[in-house]
């Protein structure tokens, strides 16, 4: 078994608040399972509390011990990387800008010229990330 054993008062405070109003899920289930711990639950008790994995609640809590309160917040870096390097986005980006009414040709051509399949979507996204608009005409 494992728990926080010593919290400043001022610190258990600032979890409480976190608690309550961090805008962030994640948080608010890491402050709450830091303050759980240290009134003595068990790490089963607070897996069906949160309805976490027992991996997960171990993770919180050597990141609070490691950490401290920044242990609460994710690190960035999280997430799939992105298929295309800079210098593709930006001959994506020319493509277009030359053919901006059909993403079809341009998901051809980054095909074509990288070996690379990537969707429509993630071409509008694309093309939002670097400040362009896309729009499609509807048909009748």
């Amino acid at each position: 078994m494992r728990f926080v054993t010593r919290l400043a008062p001022e610190t258990q405070q600032l979890l409480k608040t976190i608690e309550q109003k961090s805008k962030y899920y994640q948080i608010r289930h890491r402050a709450k399972s830091i303050l759980l711990s240290y009134q003595g639950y068990k790490i089963t008790q607070i897996m069906l509390i949160l309805n976490i994995s027992r991996n997960t609640i171990y993770n919180w809590l050597n990141s609070w011990e490691k950490n401290g309160l920044n242990g609460l917040y994710s690190l960035k870096g999280r997430g799939r990387k992105s298929t295309l390097n800079e210098q593709q986005e930006l001959k994506v980006k020319e493509w277009i800008k030359s053919h901006p009414k059909t993403l079809k040709i341009v998901q051809e051509k980054i095909e074509n010229e990288w070996e690379i399949k990537i969707s429509k979507d993630t071409i509008k996204r694309l093309a939002k990330k670097k400040g362009m608009g896309w729009y499609r005409f509807k048909k009748r």
